[in-house]
């Protein structure tokens, strides 16, 4: 499943600014993505857009594709202490040969069926924990603080 937690953005390609925060919120530290989303979506930005969903999906690429900046939020099992962010490259392809995709094939999705893939950054959360459970762990709850900010940080160099 996906949905938009809001629908604030402006209309057209490259106009707004997109999180997509993905994950199994019954794992435990695994649901950290789509609580950044609901969070940054509580904000209520001008321009700003929000995806929570449990995988990532071909369906996902027309918003992807109507985005100026695109950030995904993910759980990261061995990314050490802190937060990461790195700046992403589409795929060579948009091809995808399973029921779930990655961020880099969907913006190749997006650039191959919809003309447009957006500058993207994929931020992980740190996860000690994907036990069954909907609490998230100390490091995981402190890089959702973390992720917020930094997210912040690049909606301001966004213009």
């Amino acid at each position: 499943y996906s949905f938009r937690v809001n629908g604030n953005a402006k209309t057209g390609p490259g106009r707004n600014f997109l999180v997509i925060g993905y994950g199994n919120e019954l794992r435990s530290d695994d649901g950290v993505g789509p609580r950044v989303a609901r969070a940054m979506a509580e904000m209520k930005r001008p321009g700003v857009d929000c995806i929570a969903c449990h995988q990532l999906t071909p369906e996902l690429a027309e918003a992807i594709s109507q985005a100026g900046v695109v950030v995904f939020v993910d759980a990261a099992e061995d990314a050490g202490p802190e937060i990461q962010l790195r700046a992403l490259e589409s795929a060579r392809t948009g091809q995808i040969m399973a029921h779930a995709a990655d961020p880099e094939m969907l913006l190749a999705l997006a650039r191959e069926v919809f003309g447009h893939a957006p500058e993207a950054w994929w931020l992980t959360v740190p996860a000690a924990s994907f036990d069954f459970g909907e609490q998230l762990s100390p490091s995981a709850a402190a890089g959702l603080t973390a992720a917020l900010a930094r997210i912040q940080e690049l909606l301001s160099q966004f213009k």
